[in-house]
């Protein structure tokens, strides 16, 4: 693994429970304490920015919560691991869920705690501005407000698509403050991801060195506005902003889909924006990763540094959809089988409980050194990838985006080639079905097909069978000590 990045994940790790572990009880979403710091000091601009950056990387956010509300909800997912295990999860599996499922909640506060952490690096950044000397240092931490409002966008844009109407705070508050702060409505809170992600895109650079690697870059702030605009089906906008990211020429398609998820590869020219995760090369000591992959590893497996929670299986509609297809080279990756031997050479035992997990976040035993396990604490998680990019440049162009100001010479029909020549697909018209069904597969098992069939108004025909009900689980519930906190808050419909 690139030692680089292990730098970069122990700069998260260095200041994350000094800075962003301390959540007063009234909401934890807004009351980050932060660490005394003294404001001359260079050297100390990048610490709130780092703890920020480490919040994103929480269990709450990013590991099991995540994969239960967004993955194992949608139809390319099965709850997994054993029947008796993972009460909360099986709620989700099966649209039972309601105000007091502790995933759901735990993904509120999440999303929340990571809008404090960035609240607090972006009134530090205002500090440092003041106190510091050199133009140098203060350039620097102006750049710095470009990754917090990067982070506080990226927070948002999960927080109203999974709960719709929510409070907005955009700065650091009292605890009186948090407990009477009403919604928004969900125009105002894209209004505030738009005008984060402008200003990141202005402060942020192309690219970082390989110092920085990891952080995001302006282009990942494109990449989540075009997000931003699709979900709100602002079709130009979503188009101009992928176009600008394909005609820059940094990124392009790894010629094999395997390495797309394999730690050699990870930031690497596919990636627009990856959650760092490192053991750091040590069996104990600070830690520096998430446990995103290790719950999703084979149940059972021997030996111990490859086994897993066994969560978030593959589901026979996902593995038809392949098959129907004739997708291989994908499978491959996708699907990892009981009673198999990964190309790396480790074994996946038949006893497992499960006959099929995960492929995608496979790690092979060598990176596993953790002395508790070690299964995928190496892995970074895939958030935004350069395929998903033409993807969305492909969709807002098949539903009439206009071409007369981009750039890159591309179009629906070579953006979705592009994606289908790398997996050894042919050519087929690009339509907005054949677009949405290559994301199916090609994102499948990251997170993304729960919110496109509801962004897609496509959830109740295609989830209905499994428990969904229109007009309901297009959000999550508001958490009851959410409402219990704080009395202006209104639960979401049929709730």
């Amino acid at each position: 693994m690139d030692v680089m990045k292990k730098a970069f994940a122990f700069l998260f790790a260095a200041v994350f429970c000094a800075s962003c572990s301390n959540f007063l009880d009234i909401r934890p979403e807004g009351t980050t304490t932060a660490i005394s710091l003294d404001h001359t000091k260079a050297e100390n601009i990048f610490k709130p920015v780092s703890a920020a950056y480490a919040e994103i990387r929480s269990y709450s956010s990013h590991s099991f919560p995540y994969i239960g509300c967004l993955e194992i909800t949608s139809d390319n997912a099965d709850k997994g691991s054993t029947p008796e295990d993972g009460a909360s999860t099986k709620q989700l599996d099966e649209f039972k869920y309601d105000a007091a499922n502790e995933l759901v909640t735990a993904q509120w506060t999440g999303w929340y705690n990571i809008v404090s952490a960035a609240n607090n690096a972006i009134e530090q950044m205002k500090l440092f501005q003041e106190e510091l000397n050199k133009d140098e240092d203060k350039a620097v931490a102006a750049q710095c407000v470009g990754d917090a409002k990067f982070i506080r966008a990226y927070a948002y844009f999960r927080l109203v698509t999974m709960f719709g109407n929510i409070p907005i705070i955009d700065r650091m508050m009292s605890s009186e403050e948090l407990a009477s702060q009403p919604q928004a409505a969900p125009e105002k809170v894209w209004e505030l991801i738009e005008s984060d992600l402008d200003v990141a895109i202005s402060l942020l650079p192309d690219k970082w060195s390989k110092t920085y690697l990891g952080r995001a870059t302006k282009y990942s702030a494109m990449a989540l506005k075009a997000k931003a605009h699709l979900y709100q089906g602002e079709w130009n906008e979503a188009a101009k902003q992928c176009d600008a990211i394909i005609a820059s020429g940094l990124y392009h398609l790894l010629p094999n889909f395997r390495d797309v998820f394999s730690i050699d590869q990870e930031n690497g020219p596919e990636s627009l924006f990856e959650i760092q995760s490192s053991d750091l090369g040590k069996a104990s000591g600070d830690e520096a990763f998430n446990t995103y992959a290790y719950v999703q590893g084979p149940r059972n497996n021997t030996p111990s540094n490859m086994q897993g929670w066994g969560f978030c299986t593959p589901s026979e509609s996902l593995i038809k959809f392949f098959e129907q297809r004739g997708e291989t080279v994908r499978a491959a990756t996708t699907f990892l089988y009981s009673g198999s031997t990964t190309p790396e050479g480790d074994k996946i035992s038949s006893d497992c409980p499960n006959p099929i997990y995960n492929g995608k976040v496979y790690t092979p035993s060598s990176y596993n050194d953790w002395s508790n396990n070690g299964y995928g604490y190496d892995y970074n998680i895939r958030i935004i990838r350069y395929s998903d990019v033409l993807l969305m440049f492909a969709e807002a162009m098949a539903r009439g985006a206009s071409a007369a100001e981009l750039k890159s010479g591309y179009t629906a029909q070579s953006a979705l080639d592009e994606v289908r020549a790398r997996v050894q697909l042919a050519p087929v018209e690009a339509t907005v079905e054949s677009i949405l069904d290559e994301r199916r597969a090609e994102l499948a098992l990251e997170e993304d097909r729960f919110m496109d069939l509801i962004r897609t108004g496509k959830a109740a025909e295609v989830l209905g069978p499994l428990g969904f009900v229109e007009g309901k689980h297009n959000l999550f519930p508001i958490p009851s000590t959410q409402l219990q906190l704080n009395p202006n808050l209104q639960q979401n419909p049929k709730y």
